[in-house]
């Protein structure tokens, strides 16, 4: 549908990436990724026509329609949450007031028999079927399920949007994207103001029922269950591969290992053939074929190695001293503004070393708890207990906002750092990808990204032995975001972690507090131990309600609910057997297509030598080999549609 050709943009005279060229096709589903700044989001709003490049094309069909969300965005607080959702829809009020006036001038007129009043029925009949076509007056149940998919609860349908903070006005933004159905859906950094229910339910969405999808996302867990073709953005060009992150990775590495393998094995080849030009260059019985190895080396096609990133951030959070055994200890412990109970009768106890993780909608109280526990609130009922020698480094949501902007990168970490740490300021800086130039640039011009990382700077230069991060990884890219796991995974002190990014939670923490509900529920267990758990816990009564948040469970008798809830239970374990016997036969075709790409590589270089070019059985190895890849490309292709299709039916 997006035909995109020669792409390039610079900024200073510097490209951010040039000669690009790629094809958006209907329904692909495409992860753009790439470090901080490598211009995923400049990428994004290019497509969306809201950027011009320096050089390139980018050509879109006139009927195609882009839905785009930004990561900041201006929002309006004139109307209800129902009313900004129902903008989505205003091409179907427009129909319904033109069929309104229409049904108008047939009432008034009385010419029944004349030529005009027959084109008039007709152009009512044509209009009425139209809108029947496009859901009439049935998008409102459509509102309500994106809404309530979304995290919202039918009683804030009313409230106005002022009411709400930035990021669930973000969901509303997201909500009227997701109900245009466009045909090209452009989503950068959509999962940063979700929960973990949303996050699922809006995965669900995107891989069944949305058309094409281009989204920038550093959640893996997300890209991974919705993508199927990556495209990275690196060192100012792009790869293009047609498999999910993981397969990605994989796959880049595997790449970058053979072109390695090839090029020292070129370079070898160059190295003896020069060495036979000089050797007999000056001899006249040697003077053919030393021409003939000159003129080789002209014609060499040169193998080249991907330039790799090798940019890397250092992260060691150095634990200050012991704290007691029991770090925080609640009791019956519960918080209400007004009428509105927050939480209550929360009864935990945390020990030292643990790493655990808040987890729950937005809303529900984890950053009140973490609030009550750093006591920036006292008014709440129950005991609350700090153990011994508690000292606590508390990261908030938005920490990286509460920068100073008219700072520079050095003069904030400056103004913080005391005793001998002064003197290795621009050490510290280095290790964070703030080295040289970059320390002096000011913050107000920093990347989200960029913001995070020196806000992570200042909680390292303080002496403590608790962490409490409220969601650390928005904005951070995969890299950062995996330095950060292993520099918390080897802190000795204690850990809470708010956050929705089930693969950065994965492996790292040991035990889950859901928030919900007003309550507080101890989960023992990783954060795969406790979806699995929930996810059952709901199947008994329905299946998909883990991604339909806020929907009411209707009651049915206990034994009629049991069979059904069995049957679903059986149904879905084959459904499940049958998805793992697909992904392993995609598995094993994109391993197969590695490894035919990989000899297919390793004779075009023998060919490509003076002995080589001559055999005539490399040729034919190297056709048998083209064929056979050919074949594993359709087999791949027919494995992969199934399994989306199956993938499709464990959604419903």
């Amino acid at each position: 549908m997006i035909s995109v050709e020669g792409l390039k943009v610079e900024f200073n005279a510097t490209p951010l990436f040039e000669d690009v060229s790629y094809v958006i096709n209907k329904k692909d589903r495409i992860a753009l990724v790439g470090k901080n700044g490598a211009g995923k989001s400049t990428m994004l709003k290019i497509l969306a026509g809201l950027q011009q490049p320096t050089a390139g094309v980018v050509a879109v069909p006139r009927d195609c329609t882009i839905g785009y969300l930004p990561q900041v965005m201006v929002l309006s607080d004139e109307r209800t949450i129902w009313q900004e959702a129902e903008l989505a829809f205003a091409h179907i009020q427009e129909m319904k007031d033109r069929l309104a006036r229409l049904n108008q001038e047939l009432a008034d007129r009385t010419d029944y028999e004349s030529e005009d009043y027959q084109k008039l029925i007709e152009q009512f009949t044509h209009e009425s079927d139209r809108y029947n076509l496009m859901g009439g007056d049935n998008y409102q149940a459509e509102i309500e399920r994106t809404l309530q998919g979304l995290g919202f609860e039918r009683t804030d349908f009313d409230r106005p949007t002022s009411e709400f903070s930035g990021g669930w006005r973000m969901r509303v933004e997201l909500a009227k994207l997701l109900l245009r159905r466009p045909d090209v859906l452009l989503l950068d950094e959509p999962t940063n103001h979700l929960d973990i229910e949303s996050i699922q339910w809006l995965e669900q969405f995107l891989a069944t029922r949305a058309n094409a999808v281009v989204l920038v996302s550093h959640d893996r867990a997300f890209l991974n269950n919705v993508t199927t073709r990556t495209i990275e953005i690196s060192c100012g060009r792009i790869y293009d591969y047609k498999v999910k992150y993981d397969d990605f990775v994989r796959l880049r590495q595997e790449r970058r290992e053979q072109q390695q393998r090839a090029y020292e094995n070129q370079r070898k080849q160059i190295e003896d053939t020069e060495a036979f030009i000089e050797r007999f260059r000056y001899k006249a019985t040697k003077a053919v074929q030393v021409q003939s190895r000159i003129k080789q080396l002209e014609k060499l096609e040169r193998v080249e190695v991907d330039e790799e990133d090798t940019s890397a951030l250092r992260l060691k959070f150095t634990c200050s001293s012991r704290s007691g055994n029991y770090p925080v200890i609640c009791e019956d412990v519960g918080k209400a503004y007004g009428e509105h109970v927050v939480f209550h009768d929360v009864n935990l106890t945390i020990r030292r070393g643990e790493k655990v993780a808040f987890v729950g909608r937005n809303g529900e109280g984890k950053s009140t708890l973490v609030k009550c526990i750093l006591g920036e609130i006292a008014d709440y009922t129950g005991r609350l207990t700090l153990g011994h020698n508690v000292q606590i480094g508390y990261f908030a949501q938005n920490q990286a906002q509460l920068l100073d902007e008219s700072l520079t990168v050095f003069d904030t970490i400056d103004r913080v750092a005391t005793g001998d740490i002064r003197t290795k300021i621009r050490d510290i800086l280095g290790a964070f990808m703030f080295g040289g130039e970059a320390s002096e640039k000011k913050v107000k011009v920093l990347s989200g990204g960029e913001r995070t990382r020196l806000a992570m700077i200042k909680l390292l230069l303080q002496p403590v032995n608790f962490l409490i991060l409220d969601e650390p990884t928005n904005h951070l890219d995969m890299r950062s975001k995996d330095v950060l796991k292993e520099a918390i995974a080897s802190f000795e002190g204690t850990v809470i972690v708010v956050s929705h990014d089930r693969d950065f939670l994965d492996g790292l923490v040991t035990k889950v507090y859901e928030f919900g509900g007003g309550l507080v529920k101890e989960h023992i267990g990783g954060i795969y131990d406790f979806l699995r758990a929930k996810n059952q816990a709901d199947a008994a009564g329905r299946l998909d309600s883990v991604f339909v948040p806020g929907q009411k469970k209707e009651a049915a008798p206990a034994p009629v609910a049991e069979k059904k809830g069995e049957q679903q239970w059986q149904a879905q374990k084959e459904l499940n057997k049958k998805l793992k016997k697909l992904e392993r036969a995609v598995a094993d075709r994109e391993q197969a297509i590695g490894e035919t790409e990989a000899a297919i590589a390793i004779l075009e270089q023998k060919m490509a030598t003076p002995e080589g070019a001559s055999d005539m059985a490399l040729y034919g190895q190297h056709a048998k080999l083209k064929a056979q890849l050919d074949v594993l490309m359709e087999e791949w292709d027919a494995a992969s549609t199934e399994l989306e299709q199956v993938k499709g039916e464990a959604a419903h």
